[in-house]
């Protein structure tokens, strides 16, 4: 849902002035405006967002909630807005925040349009009448498409976090009325996928059994950067240390250790507590470079004789397959192969290697407040871990 820009400042204005002629004064339109303003919102939002008095408007528990979130979104926004061109708080619209949007990620107006289900000519004059009023040029031509510059980039994620908040605001709305209204989109990490995930959902599921919930894998990188566009609420699984930008905030669920695991019969499930020389001499599976337990692994063997012969990848599954034909060694999360440890298809490998304790948990936008919804998603999240470590 994306709501006319000008029909929100209208309602904001309502919520705080009381008046529909003190909001029509401060958003410089007429008094039947600010009526069909918040008529065409309670229609779209299928809700009543004020009681009309002889003293004046009273928003109701509804439109306090959308208040909320509308003052959250315009905050983002209007920072951009400004930082850009003072004037575009009052030209952009929501139509050109959108064109620019689909365009700063797909670096071309042609695909923009078509992600938008609009004609080409469409999304091409929504930009150009934003750069007219911005006064200047939002994007750099080239042969291969369009590049944004600096701040066109920095309003398109503000736009996008805005308009995720209302998104959200429809879901808050949709609560208040018994309805289950949005989505749960939540960027899985591998641990989370195979130990803690499976347990959330099913809990969160008796309670809410027709909210979509989406878990999303992918390079950590990509994960972030749709957490930081407002595409996915959350991340879980292992946290990085020190965050990796500063507008992201990360709570610790518990710690995890990584330990060594290899197939049944193994022949050095017959020595005491093997020295890292005589690991590094055999074959590994280990984690692709750049995740905390692929750091973990490359720390173990710092100051010893680097195994020879490694085969990357971040799948369980491959692991496991690997190690039961072989005499492959894998080096994992205790948690996250705790199912094969339980059931035999791999066994831990006794060892002498330094702490490889690290912190599981989420991550989430700095300052983000979550539905109900997301909430209860999160409070199961947590009594799942408590149960991982009992």
């Amino acid at each position: 849902m994306k709501p006319n820009l000008r029909h929100l400042r209208v309602f904001l204005a309502a919520c705080d002035s009381g008046s529909i002629t003190q909001a029509a004064s401060a958003c410089l339109v007429s008094q039947p405006a600010v009526t069909q303003s918040i008529h065409k919102l309670e229609e779209l939002l299928s809700s009543r967002l004020f009681e009309r008095t002889s003293h004046g408007l009273y928003a109701t528990e509804a439109g306090r909630t959308l208040a909320e979130r509308v003052r959250r979104a315009l905050d983002l926004l209007d920072v951009a807005l400004a930082d850009l061109a003072p004037r575009l708080r009052l030209t952009a619209t929501t139509s050109q925040l959108t064109a620019l949007v689909a365009a700063v990620e797909t670096e071309n107006f042609t695909l923009a349009a078509r992600r938008l289900g609009l004609a080409q000519p469409s999304v091409h004059r929504a930009i150009t009448d934003l750069e007219k009023d911005a006064g200047k040029l939002l994007f750099e031509r080239t042969s291969r498409g369009v590049v944004a510059t600096r701040p066109a980039a920095k309003l398109a994620q503000a736009a996008q976090l805005a308009f995720t908040e209302i998104e959200q605001a429809e879901a808050d709305l949709g609560d208040l009325a018994g309805r289950e209204v949005g989505r749960i989109v939540v960027g899985a990490m591998p641990l989370s996928r195979s130990s803690i995930l499976p347990d959330a959902i099913a809990r969160f599921r008796k309670r809410r059994a027709s909210l979509p919930v989406r878990a999303l894998d992918g390079p950590y990188d990509d994960m972030m950067t749709a957490l930081r566009r407002g595409e996915v609420d959350f991340l879980i699984g292992a946290m990085r240390n020190p965050p990796p930008v500063g507008d992201v905030a990360q709570e610790t669920l518990f710690d995890d250790e990584l330990i060594v695991v290899c197939r049944p019969g193994h022949p050095l499930l017959a020595q005491p507590l093997p020295a890292a020389t005589v690991l590094a001499s055999f074959p590994w599976v280990v984690n692709i470079e750049g995740t905390p337990a692929r750091g973990m692994f490359d720390k173990v063997f710092a100051d010893a004789p680097r195994p020879a012969s490694l085969v990357e990848t971040g799948s369980m599954v491959l692991m496991r397959e690997l190690l039961m034909v072989s005499d492959h060694l894998g080096f994992i999360s205790r948690v996250q192969i705790r199912s094969d440890l339980r059931h035999g298809m791999v066994v831990q490998l006794p060892s002498r290697l330094p702490d490889t304790s690290r912190p599981i948990g989420l991550t989430y936008r700095s300052g983000w407040v979550p539905t109900r919804a997301q909430s209860e998603f999160l409070g199961d999240i947590r009594a799942a871990t408590l149960d991982l470590a009992r």
